[in-house]
């Protein structure tokens, strides 16, 4: 009956004889409420790319020849369990996004009690009038979410991205009902936000070359234009390693100390000793502008892969970023490493790997078998290095959860979409650029695979569960495409999941995906056409 993505919870066809709307002409949205009126623009705003001059200009009078997308404050209950999770906007309890959608022959209702019910029902609404064919079907929709948390990571640390772009990004999040964007800003390839305090962080390059960054008022634009979809941006600041950029701006920063058994073995960014005082001074100035610049609550401190920095100076580094994100009124967030700095109540951490999750070979014959690793130059003694380095994160999950703390679900295994696809899914044509994006290392895997991820399958307490959060790092990223052929189709099925909190059923995922290819196409968005799925052309409907 419906493409929709996420699948709504419940949909019955309508009792009447009447054909729906066509989705070919004229078309208006009306706010019914006057609070709705803001996000009557929003959702214009979202059409316009799918509509172009067939979109009626906000406020047009109604007219018995041109079907309506009416907004409405009102029931939009669907009788499904409250969401679970962190609310993004840092509320005690997550906001009721739960909606009741109906289709008529004169247009479609969007019922909800909540704007940002309405604002959720309107983007379901969105996906039905692209993907319909000539008309939508009537139908009523009723649908609300199990995760109240339910993230995308960006990162333009390493493959920067305009302003106009993280735009676009965002409105691809919201149409599939994410509203979390995490901005990694800060790595060892680039330091993307412009931190009043320090300017040597995006000053021109030692050849005068400028560096790319967000200025004060492009971070506040970006935050202003997400809000208003109901997106909450979260910055990252990646601290003590990751810090090449700020150690280039800040020349002589001490390293910190070197564990024994790796010293001289591997190159590495040494990670950053805050135990010395300019180094604190440094580090706090940067995170007090970032908080006070952050719109939301929340502010990543990172606290991952510290490569060449010992356990206790690790984590004296963690507590004391977490103290002063926390001195700044924000609450901190961290990847699962920073567990081993102790773990509050409060806290909260993202889980991303283990050991068996990154499916490392045990011998040289296990390598020669992967042509990712024999191609990326991997030795047995590097995996075994990684192994060892690693080990520790075994642990991860059950300290935070031993320490009363809530954990981020971000499994490599599913959803790192940085991982190429495999190459029996790539359709003729494509075969470049899947070859050339994807973290080198990462076994390549289709689509189904991502699909088949189930939020409950880590074992976690569902009261210790923060939200789901997909990511997309940028190693291998030159370009918007690249970051969309990495997210598209994947980034659907991971919404799916986050959304209903279960994997989706893969044979009705795929036919509903099948027709959102036309959906990326008229926005502007670059895709993989995995074979994997019966891509429906515009011409059938």
């Amino acid at each position: 009956m419906n493409a929709v993505i996420p699948e709504p919870r419940t949909a019955a066809p309508a009792t009447g004889q009447d054909p729906g709307p066509r989705t070919a002409g004229p078309w208006r949205v009306h706010p019914a409420d006057p609070g709705l009126t803001g996000i009557a623009a929003t959702v214009q705003a979202l059409l316009e790319p799918h509509f172009g001059s067939r979109l009626l200009p906000l406020g047009t009078v109604h007219r018995h020849d041109v079907p309506t997308l009416t907004l409405a404050l009102g029931d939009g209950a669907d009788g499904s369990p409250a969401p679970i999770g962190v609310a993004p906007d840092g509320a005690a309890r997550p906001v009721d996004e739960s909606y009741r959608l109906t289709v008529e022959a004169d247009g479609i209702l969007c019922r909800a009690a909540t704007p940002v019910g309405v604002f959720r029902a309107a983007t379901t609404a969105l996906q039905l009038l692209v993907t319909s064919g000539d008309r939508v079907p009537g139908q009523e929709l009723t649908d609300g979410p199990r995760h109240a948390w339910r993230g995308l990571l960006l990162d333009p640390a390493r493959g920067y991205l305009t302003p106009g772009e993280v735009r676009q990004v965002i409105d691809l999040a919201a149409l599939y009902k994410l509203n979390v964007l995490h901005l990694h800003l800060t790595d060892n390839e680039g330091w993307r936000l412009e931190i009043p305090g320090i300017p040597e962080l995006t000053a021109p390059a030692p050849d005068g070359t400028p560096r790319a960054f967000y200025t004060t008022d492009d971070y506040r634009e970006l935050q202003a234009y997400a809000a208003e979809r109901f997106v909450t941006v979260v910055p990252e600041i990646d601290l003590p390693g990751h810090c090449a950029t700020l150690r280039e701006a800040l020349p002589g920063l001490p390293d910190a100390p070197v564990p024994e058994w790796l010293a001289g073995r591997f190159p590495f960014v040494a990670p950053l000793d805050l135990t010395d005082r300019a180094t604190g001074e440094a580090v706090a100035a940067i995170l007090a502008d970032v908080c006070r610049l952050t719109d939301g609550p929340f502010v990543h401190v990172g606290g991952d892969e510290a490569v060449g920095a010992t356990d206790e100076s690790f984590a004296h580094s963690v507590r004391e970023l977490r103290s002063l994100v926390r001195k700044s009124g924000k609450r901190p967030l961290g990847w699962q490493e920073s567990s081993r700095a102790g773990v509050e109540p409060e806290d909260i951490l993202q889980f991303w790997v283990d050991v068996p999750m990154m499916d490392l070979p045990d011998t040289a014959d296990e390598i020669a078998a992967r042509p990712e690793l024999v191609t990326a130059g991997t030795t047995l003694e590097f995996v075994q290095a990684l192994k060892s380095f690693f080990a520790p994160t075994d642990q991860d999950l059950a300290r935070i959860l031993d320490g009363g703390g809530r954990v981020l679900l971000s499994p490599q295994s599913h959803l790192y979409l940085d991982r190429a696809y495999a190459p029996e899914i790539v359709p003729a044509g494509r075969e470049g650029d899947a070859a050339r994006l994807g973290f080198p290392t990462y076994r390549p895997l289709g689509v189904e695979h991502t699909a088949a991820w189930d939020p409950a399958s880590h074992g976690i307490p569902e009261d210790r569960v923060a939200g789901v959060e997909a990511t997309v790092f940028a190693e291998s990223v030159e370009s918007l495409d690249d970051v969309t052929t990495l997210l598209l189709p994947r980034l659907a099925s991971v919404a799916a999941a986050a959304w209903a909190g279960r994997a989706p059923e893969w044979t009705g995922h795929r036919a509903r995906l099948a027709h959102h290819g036309r959906l990326w196409e008229q926005r502007g968005l670059a895709y993989l056409p995995s074979t994997e799925v019966p891509w429906v052309t515009a011409h059938e409907g």
